[in-house]
């Protein structure tokens, strides 16, 4: 009986910590982007944060709270749309994308000396993060939430979805603080959108699926 149950856990872990590996590459490299690239140069990364600086705009919330509150409401609808584990999952990417965005902003600065070099740069990685993230039905939080249900319920990549609600977030944030913000967040968008929605669904060879998640190391 024990072989047995130790035959169905040992793939049931595996699974598990493939996922969350996978999870926490994709945070990291979300925050790597975020810490150095776009945040130093005040390029919002998505329509969140987009909504944050609106709620400290309008009713004077601190960003802070108004990005935890953005983010929470979201995880309300991954918890009934997605369920659990897709929760679990994005709160865990937030948590460490949050961490990452910290260390690297404090210890990493970007080599280049031009926003629109670092917006590239920022976006390639940002969109590969994400995608990580989505491949595991995990969302990035914030409006990749509802990006990541449209997409389930579609049967389409979620890089569109995600594409059309962040600009539309950032026209009207653009609209109300500063017109100069539309143009290098819809590049950033359309450049890491475009990247999601291939890497979504390229089809990833499985011996480097296994290197990549230290599949060697289980069946050892």
């Amino acid at each position: 009986m024990k072989s047995n149950d130790n035959q169905y856990a040992k793939p049931l872990f595996r699974g598990i910590f493939r996922k969350c590996f996978l999870v926490a590459v994709g945070a990291v490299m979300q925050g790597f982007a975020m810490g150095v690239f776009l945040f130093p140069n005040f390029i919002p990364s998505g329509g969140g944060a987009g909504l944050t600086v609106l709620l400290n705009y309008w009713f004077h919330i601190p960003l802070s709270i108004a990005l935890w509150l953005v983010n929470s409401s979201m995880l309300l609808f991954a918890v009934h749309y997605l369920g659990g584990f897709s929760a679990l999952g994005t709160l865990l990417g937030i948590t460490i994308t949050s961490i990452s965005v910290n260390i690297f902003n404090v210890y990493l600065e970007s080599p280049f000396s031009h926003v629109w070099i670092d917006l590239v740069f920022g976006s390639i990685f940002f969109g590969t993060g994400v995608s990580i993230l989505l491949r595991q039905g995990i969302s990035n939080g914030g409006m990749g939430v509802i990006a990541l249900i449209i997409a389930k319920y579609k049967n389409i990549s979620p890089g569109k979805p995600l594409f059309w609600i962040n600009g539309i977030i950032f026209l009207i944030t653009s609209y109300v603080i500063d017109w100069e913000i539309v143009f290098q967040a819809i590049t950033c968008q359309w450049m890491s959108t475009k990247i999601i929605s291939w890497l979504y669904n390229v089809s990833i060879p499985k011996n480097i699926r296994n290197i990549l998640t230290f599949d060697f190391v289980w069946r050892n």
